[in-house]
């Protein structure tokens, strides 16, 4: 049974809330997309006990109730900017853009692939850019994996990440209730993205950015990290040169954070405040000779100081 579901959890966890979470607008009760979020966590959760891909990332290092303040303080923004967006719609939108006439269904797919592409960008460029990485860092300080993970960011980094994904919709008029979809997909999506249940994908790791595939995104080893930024899918990282998967490598305590800042502030207040302060940085981690053999974590030897950004 255990061996069954390592295999279908991620489409069964993916499927099922998005579509309990559809057939919820469509009856017009939008209102209990809450609960629809709250059971989500609660089943991620219950099956990182059950079948966990790594033991220790479930033990609580002094980080879980930091964890819960950035998620509530995320999904709190998330709802203020939900509020607001009847009238940025109205104020900003093109009038007949967007295909109100397609199913439900086909309306959310479109959000959720142009908003993919917008935070996958956003995320591409928080590697890439300075200021903007030292926001990122926050994101990147974890040293265990587990569903919580997706939701702890700066806020500053999430409104950005939020804005770059919703923008072009916005411009294009999506409705509320498409809105409120793609803000629960991204939930569901953020949990399936860092879970640490031993998930098996298949011919699923070349579509879906699920954690088999995400994990190596937050490996410690500088440059090494700059890999698998899509949210949803792992289109952006084909087409940016950017995907990477090795299934004989298995990620554990040891591989996550930031290398060059070991001692990166656990606290919540504090990592508010990193991203402007002057911080020094250590010599970052080799990368693991299991690795070295691939391409992409040879230039990543050869480039040291990425997480430096």
């Amino acid at each position: 049974m255990k061996r069954l579901m390592t295999w279908v959890y991620g489409p069964v966890f993916w499927v099922g809330f998005i579509g309990w979470a559809l057939w919820l607008v469509q009856v017009d009760a939008p209102q209990w997309l809450g609960l629809v979020f709250v059971t989500a966590v609660a089943v991620s959760f219950i099956a990182e006990g059950w079948m966990p891909y790594e033991p220790q990332w479930n033990r609580n290092q002094g980080d879980r109730r930091r964890d819960m303040i950035h998620a509530l303080v995320n999904e709190s923004l998330n709802a203020v900017g939900l509020l607001s967006l009847p009238v940025l719609t109205a104020l900003l939108a093109f009038d007949g853009v967007w295909p109100r006439a397609w199913p439900l269904w086909e309306q959310l797919l479109l959000a959720i692939f142009i908003a993919d592409a917008g935070i996958t960008l956003m995320h591409y460029a928080s590697h890439r850019v300075a200021a903007l990485w030292r926001l990122h860092a926050v994101h990147h300080s974890v040293q265990r994996l587990y569903g919580f993970n997706g939701l702890m960011k700066h806020p500053l980094h999430q409104m950005l990440e939020a804005t770059a994904g919703l923008a072009p919709l916005i411009l294009l008029g999506i409705p509320t209730d498409v809105a409120l979809l793609l803000a629960l997909a991204i939930a569901i999506q953020l949990l399936l993205q860092h879970s640490n249940v031993d998930m098996r994908l298949g011919p699923l790791r070349w579509v879906f950015a699920w954690a088999p595939v995400h994990r190596f995104h937050h490996m410690k080893y500088g440059r090494a990290g700059d890999v698998n930024f899509g949210l949803f899918f792992n289109l952006w990282d084909w087409l940016l040169g950017t995907a990477f998967y090795r299934q004989d490598y298995r990620m554990g305590q040891g591989d996550l954070g930031i290398g060059s800042r070991p001692d990166f502030p656990r606290d919540y207040v504090a990592q508010l405040c990193d991203p402007f302060k002057t911080v020094r940085l250590s010599k970052e981690p080799p990368v693991p000779v299991e690795l070295v053999q691939d391409a992409h974590m040879q230039v990543a030897q050869r480039c040291p100081g990425g997480d430096a950004e």
